[in-house]
């Protein structure tokens, strides 16, 4: 029997306040139906977009229709996840969705009848201060144009959307339909599931024996596909070569930077700066082949605890408290905001029965971002609160000083808000830490953090770029040649005081984000972005935090590297990314010291 609480059973005090986007079910109704109305009007522009009055009128309609959608599906589905057993919500999340892509239809046209005009004509709409408030917009599509095809190929590329979804779709049911791994024993002799949910867990298992046994079982499981596997993958990096061809782009990874407006040189920078700090990453593995007290570090040890598991009851009360003494170097401003937030019930608290899992941050333009949490007593729980803190103050700042088009900043930007509240808040903890074997276990923690985020992530993105640029060179991506990438790229990464086993070749196999191309440098460029910034902040104060703020204000107002680099981190150079090296350097040698 479930010892979670029904949703019916939640406090309030531990529940969001969704009455702030809608005071009822009845509110909510009848701005679907206004919506509904409103997009008979989507038309009234169409064939008229030759006069400055005109594209601000149907830029207007467009924001103000595609504010009320997201009010409508933000409400509906906040409602869901608090219980996504109830019908009503299910059924409201679908009218939503299916009212927001027949408004997107009625207003597709917008685009290419922009893109239709001449240059000239463009270049004076963008400079025209009627459209003003929409400048950034119209320079946005006129970037675009280069790479935008007759109305025919359009249409025709729009057709063959489907089947791009292929590779992604097999290796999805592939990796979780399909693949079936065998029991292993636990460290008590007893049969247990592999799973790919238990798998990390089996890895992070102290016995070792546990851990050699799942991961040799995972491997030999992925090896046994690696045939189709590796033609999964193969298609993929065809099917983006085929768009980058199509769409006129120099390569496919300047296709999948260009939407961002990143230069190829911030990627190349990230991978370049990490191999050149690679050294501290092989001093880190020598540490933690200290710790273990093993003779040899294996690739099944990486995930392995390194100190005792430290009992640390953290309520959410404290922490509450502790991130806000935390975040004190960003000032009085943000402290008030954040407390607003707490006080305010813009976070639902607690797991319950049905509700979603994990934790985001989320909401609409014109009323304050809503935090999901699903809180354990636990450092990990205390450290997601800042984090999603992080997001939704973002979102707040944005909109607070920004119109609704400007306020949306990108996925580049989005994890930089977030993890520089973790850094921060890491700080305080590491200052304020008496108990040794507590400051070991946070800079344990931390330093993993760096592993997987930094080191890992710049890894995954090297191997996506020497994928692509072999398929691009007419080489094939058979198994052998995916496995020999993969294995010498982690004989490269972690060093030559560990043993890098020959099961890790078939990693690559398991890796959804490869589906999902060039994206996860994203994880290592937001994270030393936001390492960077914590960093000035603690060095510098007040200057700092006012470059810290305008970044937060800054929304989606400008491209993402143009934003940071105005607050003082410049992405296109290694700067940042040497500053996050040397947080790193400077918590194995506390490691180092404290276990002298």
């Amino acid at each position: 029997m479930s010892t979670l609480p029904k949703r019916s059973e939640v406090t309030e005090a531990n529940s969001w306040n969704l009455n702030d986007l809608f005071p009822d079910q009845n509110a909510w109704d009848q701005s679907y139906d206004q919506v509904k109305q409103k997009k008979s009007k989507a038309s009234d522009y169409e064939g008229k977009l030759n006069t400055a009055e005109n594209i601000k009128a149907a830029f207007a309609l467009e924001d103000e229709i595609s504010l009320e959608i997201e009010r409508l599906f933000v409400f509906a589905h906040l409602h869901h996840d608090e219980d996504t057993t109830n019908p009503t919500y299910q059924g409201l999340v679908e009218k939503a969705k299916k009212l927001s892509v027949e408004i997107s239809e009625a207003l597709s046209y917008i685009t290419p009848e922009i893109l239709s005009l001449p240059e000239e004509e463009l270049n004076g709409f963008i400079e025209n201060p009627v459209l003003a408030d929409y400048k950034f917009t119209l320079q946005e599509i006129k970037r675009e144009k280069a790479h935008v095809l007759t109305k025919a190929e359009e249409a025709l590329l729009a057709q063959v959307g489907n089947l791009s979804q292929a590779p992604k779709n097999i290796f999805g049911m592939i990796n979780n339909a399909d693949m079936k791994f065998p029991k292993i024993k636990d460290e008590n002799g007893k049969e247990v599931e592999l799973t790919h949910g238990s798998y990390i867990q089996f890895l992070e298992n102290p016995n070792r024996e546990v851990r050699q046994r799942a991961f040799k079982a995972i491997y030999e499981t992925y090896g046994k596909q690696k045939n189709t596997l590796a033609a999964t993958l193969s298609s993929n990096v065809n099917k983006n070569i085929f768009y980058s061809h199509v769409r006129k782009y120099p390569s496919v990874l300047e296709m999948s930077l260009y939407g961002d407006n990143i230069s190829k040189e911030v990627y190349t920078n990230l991978i370049d700066t990490i191999h050149e700090s690679l050294p501290l990453l092989h001093r880190y593995m020598a540490l933690r082949k200290k710790l273990l007290g093993v003779d040899e570090l294996h690739m099944y040890d990486l995930f392995a605890p390194l100190v005792e598991e430290y009992k640390w009851d953290i309520t959410y009360d404290e922490a509450k408290k502790l991130v806000s003494e935390g975040l004190q170097p960003l000032g009085e401003n943000y402290l008030k905001v954040l407390k607003d937030g707490f006080d305010h019930r813009w976070i639902d608290v607690y797991e319950n029965e049905g509700k979603r899992t994990g934790a985001y941050s989320w909401g609409a333009y014109g009323t304050h971002p809503y935090v999901l949490l699903n809180h354990n007593n636990n450092l990990n729980s205390m450290f997601t609160l800042a984090h999603e803190m992080g997001h939704a103050l973002h979102s707040y700042f944005s909109d607070e000083a920004l119109k609704y088009r400007d306020a949306q900043y990108t996925i580049f930007l989005a994890e930089v808000a977030s993890t520089t509240n973790e850094a921060l808040l890491m700080d305080y903890l590491l200052k304020h830490a008496t108990d040794p074997k507590q400051k070991l276990y946070l800079l344990t923690y931390y330093a993993d953090q760096f592993r997987t985020t930094v080191f890992r992530q710049t890894m995954f993105a090297e191997f996506e770029k020497i994928i692509h640029e072999r398929a691009e060179a007419g080489e094939s991506l058979t198994p052998q040649a995916l496995s020999s990438i993969y294995y010498d790229l982690n004989k490269k990464y972690h060093g030559p005081g560990m043993v890098v086993d020959q099961d890790i070749e078939m990693e690559w196999a398991r890796i959804p984000h490869f589906y999902t191309s060039f994206y996860v440098y994203k994880y290592a460029t937001g994270f030393s972005a936001a390492t960077s910034f914590s960093k000035q902040i603690l060095e510098e104060g007040k200057p700092a935090v006012d470059r810290y703020l305008g970044f937060l204000k800054s929304g989606g107002s400008d491209y993402s590297i143009n934003i940071l680099k105005k607050a003082g981190v410049d992405m296109s150079s290694p700067q940042p990314i040497r500053e996050a090296m040397s947080v790193f350097g400077e918590l194995i040698e506390q490691m180092e010291n404290l276990t002298k």
